[in-house]
């Protein structure tokens, strides 16, 4: 067997063509670009996939130094953070509230469904809150921040249980978003109040990042860099001290929320938020990639039964809540149906999923401005309020 040991450099370069093969393969195969997945997890998993079958041949094991990868976690947490906007809250209103408080009831009862589960497969419940809200509505970044610290704990292959049920109800959540929805405005017979079929993107309000200076770049790196380092030292001080086990990113989130809204009033510092969601994509796909690649396909082999069994408790579940209680609370017309297509999309999956399950229903039904505020504030931002606090709260307990 040919045994081959990547260094930090090698491993870089790795993750980079692994990102950008995935980026070609979404855009050559239709069904890969339909559900929208992310190019690191088409390049990764791809890449894993082989590697695993190349070793149950005895032909080749490759180690690689991931030593990179929380730091491009703890940047992409910190970035998140940086774009939350408490006068966004407000401008919500009373839909984003409602949205907001459906979205955090179903991450706690998407975690009663895997400890009732780990009790029927007789598994660790620990692994099994891997298939909870923390791959569920955290998707992918949440599998490798929250794996890290259960990994830290001795549960061993809490990172690939998450990555797995990540990739599943990212699969799931972008199939039955649409046909949902439709199904919802067929047997209302609800309408669009803007009949305009708009494309939603935020190209216009974006200038182009060749005009950023030097100066402006370094700043914005150091205004993360900083947000990190004293986010961190947060985390750690609490969990020695307090002996509550909080991920780094917890502390990187919320010193860059108070950041970003003190910042606001007194204006001492402009972000430029063009080049920072650039390097928001740019550290997600890189951490993302890098920890998708080095997934351990033997570890995980057992647990293979009970992944599946408790996704498709999961999609049971949403589909079960999104028709009976969500398209209730959040008013039963049209609005609300698109609602329900994002909160499929990022229930099960992440928020491009919800954004491309809301497009397809908008593009044929109508536009909705109420959807496309809502659903991306939540989903991208405001849900961490809650969902952090639920998945520490499970972690602990059942630690």
């Amino acid at each position: 067997m040919i045994s081959l040991d990547l260094n930090i450099v090698a491993t870089l370069i790795l993750s980079i063509i692994l990102y950008l093969l995935g980026n070609f393969l979404t855009n050559k195969i239709y069904i890969l670009n339909r559900l929208c997945i992310p190019p690191p997890v088409v390049g990764g998993l791809s890449f894993s996939l082989i590697i695993f079958i190349l070793e149950c041949f005895k032909i080749i094991n490759i180690s690689m130094n991931t030593i990179l990868m929380p730091y491009f976690m703890s940047f992409f947490f910190t970035i998140v953070g940086l774009n939350v906007s408490f006068y966004l809250l407000k401008k919500g209103g009373k839909s984003l509230i409602i949205y907001w408080l459906l979205c955090a009831f179903l991450g706690f009862c998407q975690n009663i469904i895997t400890f009732i589960s780990s009790k029927i497969l007789n598994i660790n419940p620990l692994v099994a809150l891997m298939c909870g809200s923390i791959s569920m509505e955290g998707g992918h970044g949440y599998s490798l921040a929250f794996g890290r610290t259960l990994e830290s704990l001795g549960i061993k292959s809490a990172c690939s249980v998450g990555f797995a049920s990540a990739t599943l109800g990212l699969i799931m959540g972008g199939l039955i978003g649409g046909p949902i929805a439709k199904y919802l405005i067929e047997k209302y017979h609800l309408k669009s109040s803007n009949h305009t079929l708009k494309n939603h993107n935020l190209q216009n309000s974006k200038r182009s990042l060749l005009s950023t200076t030097d100066t402006d770049f370094f700043i914005q790196i150091l205004i993360v860099l900083l947000c990190m380092n004293i986010g961190s030292a947060l985390s750690n001080f609490i969990n020695i001290y307090f002996h509550i086990v909080i991920p780094s990113i917890v502390g990187c989130i919320f010193i860059a929320v108070i950041f970003r809204n003190i910042n606001e009033r007194t204006k001492t510092i402009k972000l430029d938020f063009p080049l920072l969601n650039f390097l928001e994509e740019l550290s997600l796909g890189m951490f993302l990639t890098m920890a998708l690649m080095s997934i351990d396909f033997f570890s995980l082999s057992s647990l293979f039964g009970p992944i599946i069994f408790i996704v498709f408790c999961q999609v049971v579940f949403i589909i079960l809540f999104a028709i009976t209680i969500a398209f209730k609370f959040l008013g039963e017309n049209y609005d609300a149906a698109v609602m329900i297509s994002g909160m499929l999309g990022h229930g099960l999956g992440a928020t491009p999923n919800a954004l491309a399950n809301m497009s397809s229903v908008t593009n044929k039904y109508g536009y909705s401005d109420n959807a496309y505020l809502v659903v991306p504030l939540v989903a991208a931002f405001l849900l961490d309020i809650f969902s952090i606090p639920c998945i520490l709260f499970f972690i602990n307990l059942l630690t």
